[in-house]
C-alpha cells in the first residue's frame, strides 16, 4: 500500500479541516450528552426561609410528603430501641460444665485433706448451684444497649422458641462467682475456698449474642418505616405566590421535585430528553466554535487546537456527570472546576478561558442542585483563577492563585450563607471543605498542561520561562563559544521586552525569541563583529558575495540547531524573521562601490525571510537592529541615538518589513521612545534638563 508523502498529508487535512472540524463537535456534543444524566429537569429553583415570587404552584397530582432526614432518624432510632438484642441459649454448656465439676471434684478430693462424709455434701452443693446458675443464664453484656442503664431486654432463643427476659434476671461470669461464693457461705461443715476455686473454673457463658440475627432485626424494622407522612392531593395548592418558604412548605416542595423526577422517569420521553440536551449542549460547542471564528481564527484555522479545547471542556461536562450519576459524598464543589480556565489561560489566552468557562458552567447549572449558587460560586472563582495569573512569570503563582481563589470561593460562601441563614452562629464551616478541596485538585493544571503541551505541540508561559532562564543548554553554549553575540541578545531582549510590555503583547515569547534569535552565529562566531576580539576580521580575505553567504546562513543554521534542541516553533519563527528579507547592506554596497561595472544578483545579498508576521516578530526586528546599529555609534548622545532609532524603524517601513506584523503608527511611536530612553540609560547619556 503506497504511504502518502508529508506534503500530501497536509494537503488533505487543509481539504477537508471543515470536515475535521464538524466530526469534533459532533463527537463532543456526544459524549456529553451520553455522560449528561437522563433526566427531566425540575423547573423551580426555591431555598428555605426565601420569598416564593413565582405565581401559586398547584399540585398536578397526588404526591405522598416525604419526611426531613432528621424525622427518619428519630423514626429509625425508636424503631431500633424495640428491637432487643438476641442471645441463642446452648443448653449442652451447663451439662458439660456440670460434668466437667465432677471431675474435678474426684480428682482434687483425695489431696484436699476433707473428710470423705463430706464428699456427698459437696457434690450435691456444686451441682446444684451450677444447675441453678445455667438455669438463670450466664451471658457477656453489650454497651451498645445498656445506654447508662446496666439492665436491658434481650429475647433469648432456646430451640428456635423465644423467650423475653431482662438481663437483671441473668448472670455475667462476675455475678454468678459472687452469687456462688454467697451460697456456699451458708453451708455447714463445707470448705468454702475449696469448693469456689473447683466452681469458678466451671462457669462460663451459655447465652451467646447472635448479631448476625440481631442485625437482620433491626434491619427490617428500618426498612419498614414508611418516609412519607401525609399526602398532597391534585389540585392542592403547594405554596403560593409571597408565601415564605418555611420548612413545611420546604419539604413539599422537595417532595413535589422527587415526585416530578420519579414520574418523568417512568412516564417521559427519553428520546425528547436526550434531543434537549442535545440542543443545549450543541448550542454551547457552537458558540464556542464562532466565539473562535470571529475573534480567535487562529485557533479556529488549526484543528489540532481546536481538539484540546473541545477535549478539555468535554472532559470536565464527563466528570461532572460521572459524580453526579455516582451521588459522590460531600457535594459536587470538590471538582476542580476552576482548572479549565486556568489550563485555557496559560495555553491560549484570558477571553478564551473566560469565555469557556462561562459556557461550561451554564451546561453544568442545568443538573446540579442549587443552580444560582453553583453558578455564582464558579463563575466568580473562575473569573479570580483567571485575573490572578494574567502574566505568568514565576511558578509559585500557581500556589498564589490557590490562595486567592481559596478566598474568593470563602467570601462567596459566607456572603450566601449569610443571605440563607442570617446568623453566624448556624452556618456549618464544615460545608466549606468541598471547595477547599477543589482549589487542592485545581494544582493538577500544571502537569495537565505539560502533558497537553506534549501532546498537541503548544508552547505555553511555563515552557517559555523555562526556555528564558540563561543556564538553558544552547544559551549557555553560546554564552561560552560567542559571548559577544551572548551579550548582544540579552541586551535586545531587554529592549524588546520593554517594548512589548507597553504597547501590548507576549513579553516571555518576545524575550525567548530574542535570547535565541541568533544562536546560529555559534557556528562561525568570529564571522560576526560582536565576537572578534582583534582586528583581524575574516571577512577581510573574502569576496563579497560569500561574506554577504557566511552573514545570511546564520538564520538557516540557527533554525537548524534550534530543531535539533527541540525548541518550539513559536520560538523558531523570531529566528527565520528577525532579518526579514532585507539586503546585508554592507557587503552589497562594498560590492557596488568596489565593482560598478560588474552584474551582481541582488538576491545573493538578501535573507530568504519570511518578514515578521506578529507583533512580537516584529518589535524583534526592530529591537535587534537598533541594538546592533547603537554598537557603531562613536559618540552616543541623546541626538545621535534618537536620529539613529529613528533612522532605523523608517528603513523597516520603507522596505516593508512590518506590513504583517499587526503594528500600528503609534505602537512605532511608543517603541522609539522606549528605544531611545534604554539606549541613553545603556550607553549613560545625561538628559539636559
Amino acid at each position: 500500500m503506497a504511504k502518502l508523502s508529508s506534503s500530501r498529508q497536509k494537503a488533505l487535512l487543509r481539504k477537508y479541516a471543515l470536515n475535521v472540524k464538524f466530526f469534533m463537535m459532533i463527537a463532543s456534543v456526544s459524549v456529553i450528552v451520553y455522560a449528561l444524566p437522563k433526566q427531566a429537569k425540575f423547573g423551580y429553583e426555591y431555598e428555605k426561609s426565601r420569598i416564593w415570587n413565582q405565581k401559586d404552584l398547584v399540585s398536578p397530582y397526588n404526591f405522598a410528603i416525604l419526611k426531613t432526614n432528621q424525622e427518619i432518624e428519630a423514626d429509625e432510632k425508636a424503631a431500633l430501641a424495640t428491637v432487643t438484642p438476641v442471645y441463642q441459649l446452648n443448653t449442652e454448656v451447663g451439662k458439660q460444665l456440670v460434668e466437667g465439676f465432677k471431675t474435678d471434684l474426684e480428682i482434687k478430693w483425695h489431696t484436699a485433706g476433707i473428710n470423705d462424709k463430706l464428699k456427698a455434701q459437696y457434690l450435691q452443693t456444686g451441682i446444684s448451684l451450677l444447675t441453678d446458675v445455667y438455669t438463670r443464664g450466664v451471658f457477656k453484656p453489650d454497651s451498645k444497649y445498656q445506654q447508662g442503664n446496666p439492665n436491658y431486654k434481650v429475647t433469648i432463643l432456646n430451640n428456635n422458641i423465644a423467650t423475653e427476659r431482662n438481663t437483671a434476671d441473668l448472670l455475667t461470669r462476675e455475678t454468678a462467682i459472687a452469687y456462688c461464693d454467697n451460697a456456699i457461705g451458708k453451708v455447714p461443715y463445707v470448705d468454702r475456698a475449696f469448693l469456689l476455686n473447683l466452681m469458678q473454673d466451671r462457669l462460663q457463658t451459655n447465652l451467646t449474642y447472635d448479631l448476625k440475627l440481631t442485625q437482620r432485626l433491626e434491619q427490617e424494622v428500618v426498612e419498614n418505616l414508611s418516609i412519607t407522612r401525609g399526602m398532597v392531593q391534585k389540585g392542592e395548592t403547594i405554596i403560593s405566590k409571597g408565601s415564605v418558604i418555611n420548612d413545611e412548605a420546604f419539604q413539599k416542595l422537595g417532595s413535589f421535585k422527587k415526585a416530578f423526577e420519579d414520574n418523568a422517569r417512568i412516564n417521559g420521553n427519553h428520546t425528547l430528553v436526550l434531543l434537549g440536551q442535545f440542543l443545549l449542549v450543541g448550542l454551547v460547542i457552537t458558540l464556542l466554535m464562532i466565539f473562535l471564528y470571529l475573534f480567535r481564527r487562529d485557533i479556529y484555522d488549526d484543528n489540532r487546537l481546536v481538539s484540546l479545547i473541545l477535549l478539555v471542556v468535554t472532559a470536565m461536562l464527563a466528570t461532572l456527570s460521572l459524580a453526579i450519576k455516582l451521588q459522590w459524598p460531600g457535594n459536587l464543589y470538590y471538582i476542580p472546576y476552576c482548572i479549565v480556565p486556568i489550563i485555557i489561560r496559560i495555553l491560549f489566552d484570558t477571553r478564551l478561558a473566560l469565555n469557556i468557562h462561562l459556557l461550561v458552567v451554564l451546561v453544568a447549572g442545568f443538573f446540579v442542585p442549587n443552580s444560582f449558587e453553583f453558578a455564582f460560586f464558579e463563575i466568580t472563582a473562575g473569573m479570580v483563577s483567571i485575573y490572578s495569573i494574567k502574566n505568568l512569570l514565576r511558578r509559585e503563582q500557581f500556589l498564589i492563585s490557590a490562595l486567592i481563589i481559596t478566598f474568593a470561593y470563602f467570601v462567596s460562601f459566607m456572603g450566601i450563607s449569610l443571605v440563607r441563614e442570617g446568623s453566624f452562629t448556624t452556618i456549618d464551616w464544615m460545608d466549606f471543605l468541598p471547595f477547599a478541596g477543589s482549589v487542592m485538585l485545581t494544582l493538577l493544571a500544571y502537569p495537565l498542561i505539560y502533558a497537553f503541551e506534549k501532546m498537541f505541540a503548544i508552547t505555553s508561559d511555563i515552557t517559555l520561562i523555562e526556555l528564558t532562564n540563561t543556564n538553558a543548554p544552547l544559551l549557555r553554549e553560546m554564552a561560552f563559544s560567542a559571548p559577544g553575540t551572548f551579550q548582544h541578545s540579552l541586551q535586545v531582549a531587554n529592549l524588546a521586552e520593554n517594548a512589548i510590555y507597553s504597547i501590548g503583547g507576549n513579553a516571555l515569547l518576545v524575550r525567548a525569541g530574542a535570547l535565541y534569535h541568533d544562536i546560529g552565529k555559534m557556528q562561525n562566531p568570529l564571522f560576526f563583529i560582536e565576537n572578534q576580539t582583534s582586528h583581524f576580521n575574516p571577512h577581510d580575505k573574502l569576496p563579497y558575495e560569500e561574506s554577504a553567504q557566511i552573514i545570511i546562513r546564520h538564520v538557516s543554521k540557527g533554525i537548524e540547531m534550534a530543531r535539533k534542541a527541540n525548541l518550539p516553533e513559536i520560538v523558531i519563527d523570531f529566528i527565520r524573521t528577525h532579518h526579514g528579507n532585507t539586503r546585508v547592506d554592507y557587503f552589497y554596497q562594498s560590492f557596488l562601490k568596489n565593482f560598478p561595472e560588474k552584474f551582481i544578483n541582488e538576491n545573493i545579498f538578501r535573507y530568504p525571510g519570511p518578514i515578521p508576521f506578529s507583533k512580537e516578530a516584529g518589535v524583534l526586528m526592530l529591537a535587534d537592529s537598533v541594538e546592533a546599529a547603537s554598537r557603531s555609534l562613536k559618540e552616543p548622545d541623546e541626538e545621535s541615538i534618537s536620529v539613529l532609532v529613528d533612522r532605523i524603524v523608517k528603513y523597516k517601513l520603507d522596505q516593508n518589513q512590518l506590513k504583517d506584523s499587526n503594528i500600528t503608527l503609534k505602537d512605532l511611536e511608543t517603541i522609539k521612545t522606549i528605544f531611545k530612553r534604554m539606549l541613553m540609560s545603556i550607553y549613560h547619556v545625561r538628559i539636559d534638563y
